[in-house]
């Protein structure tokens, strides 16, 4: 089958059958246990928002029912008060290579994000320390997370100029952090090329420099193998509604390790994140651990369906689950090489497989159109301007058949915009 006769069920270029690799899939099992969409042929977004399990539609029915409706306020003493700590043990366990009492649900990404650099950033204020360094291509909220930071304390942002097909490397940073530096931020993937940065030899070029790091885990949390611990990771945040499929608005995670946690002040003082939450105290006092990232009351309905995937992920293995990736972004390159680099697309991420994270990014002109007739079709990628189209490969809940079907609908809707123009 040639490129010109190809339709969206035909087979790759290459004669490969996605039906053949989904039946070979040692995940195989897992696709079907996610809630099906009707209109939906193809979801290539896990990156942005991750599929519910079915298993959650009985969490959120027992919640309702029993913990909330019958035990209700008491429940807080049963459960819930502990969930943000005991949650984010998990996550760190499965996930983050964190041994427990470092991790905590709360808050949104941009929260927690605030609470991590403001952290870090007062605490090398102590010794004369006032820039955070950053690239000018992380994700909105970071950048400006920082700006308001560096404006509100009188801390100088220095800059890292990026590939935007790339991002962070240790030779880029090096020349940049020194005596005067407080805080990095760094995206372990970024968010628009997929590029998968180097979390334990960036740490290393920060501490050389004296100074502090927070990773921002949002693209990897869940489908790239990750050791804080052993890199000797300082703060990271991720947020839980891509990989870890906690549905829309699902609070984020905060990691911080607990070298720092007796030598830093939380900036949002809450009553939840006090050392005794309800001796109504005429004063703050920090709880002397974790609990003290918290500031108000947990978003416990936020917290339920990411338990269902946490179950998924302990099954599956995080090993499983980035051999899955890998192989996953591996057939979207084949698919784009034949069938969209010939009509002038090109591939943004990295092709070698220990630099991208698990979406492929491709670019073209025309792909805030494609995007539009994509999910009139039940095709669902997303668009980032000005002109990325974002294949995000979920290993769990993708199939290889839904990567054919959705990079074929890509060519498609290309020709079809030729053919009108």
């Amino acid at each position: 089958m040639t490129l010109d006769t190809a339709a969206p069920g035909d087979y790759a270029a290459d004669g490969t059958d996605p039906a053949v690799l989904d039946a070979a899939d040692p995940l195989a099992s897992f696709p079907p246990r996610f809630l099906p969409s009707d209109d939906v042929v193809s979801y290539l977004d896990g990156n942005s928002l991750g599929r519910p399990l079915a298993a959650t539609l009985g969490r959120l029915d027992r919640f309702v029912r029993h913990d909330w409706g019958s035990r209700l306020i008491r429940s807080w003493d049963e459960q819930w008060m502990d969930l943000p700590t005991t949650l984010g043990d998990r996550i760190g366990a499965l996930c983050l290579g964190a041994a427990p009492g470092q991790t905590v649900v709360a808050d949104s990404t941009t929260v927690l994000l605030y609470k991590a650099i403001r952290a870090a950033l007062d605490f090398g204020q102590r010794s004369g320390r006032s820039e955070i360094v950053i690239d000018d291509d992380q994700f909105p909220t970071d950048r400006f997370v920082v700006e308001g930071i560096a404006e509100e304390r009188g801390a100088t942002i220095r800059w890292i100029h990026v590939d935007k097909t790339l991002g962070v490397t240790p030779d880029l940073l090096a020349p940049v952090v020194g005596p005067s530096t407080a805080v990095v931020v760094v995206n372990h993937i970024s968010y628009r090329s997929g590029f998968l940065a180097d979390l334990a030899e960036v740490t290393r070029v920060v501490h050389e420099a004296g100074a502090l790091i927070v990773w921002d885990l949002c693209h990897s949390t869940g489908v790239v193998p990750i050791e804080l611990d052993a890199a000797g990771v300082d703060f990271a945040v991720g947020c839980t509604y891509k990989y870890l499929n906690g549905g829309p608005g699902a609070p984020a995670l905060a990691y911080v390790a607990t070298r720092l946690l007796d030598e830093l002040a939380q900036p949002i003082q809450g009553w939840m994140g006090a050392a005794d939450v309800f001796s109504m105290a005429p004063a703050y006092e920090p709880a002397p651990s974790i609990r003290r990232f918290l500031s108000g009351t947990p978003p416990i309905l936020g917290m339920l369906a990411m338990q269902d995937m946490l179950d998924a992920i302990e099954e599956a293995g995080i090993e499983a689950i980035r051999a899955k990736s890998l192989a996953l972004t591996d057939y979207a390159f084949a698919l784009a090489d034949a069938w969209l680099v010939p009509l002038g697309v090109k591939t943004a991420t990295p092709r070698e497989r220990g630099m991208r994270g698990s979406h492929v990014t491709l670019t073209h002109p025309s792909f805030r159109e494609v995007t539009a007739l994509l999910w009139q079709q039940g095709v669902v990628p997303d668009f980032r301007g000005p002109d990325a189209l974002r294949i995000g490969l979920s290993p769990l809940s993708t199939t290889f058949v839904e990567v054919q079907v959705g990079v074929a609908a890509i060519r498609d809707a290309l020709l079809t915009l030729e053919e009108e123009s």
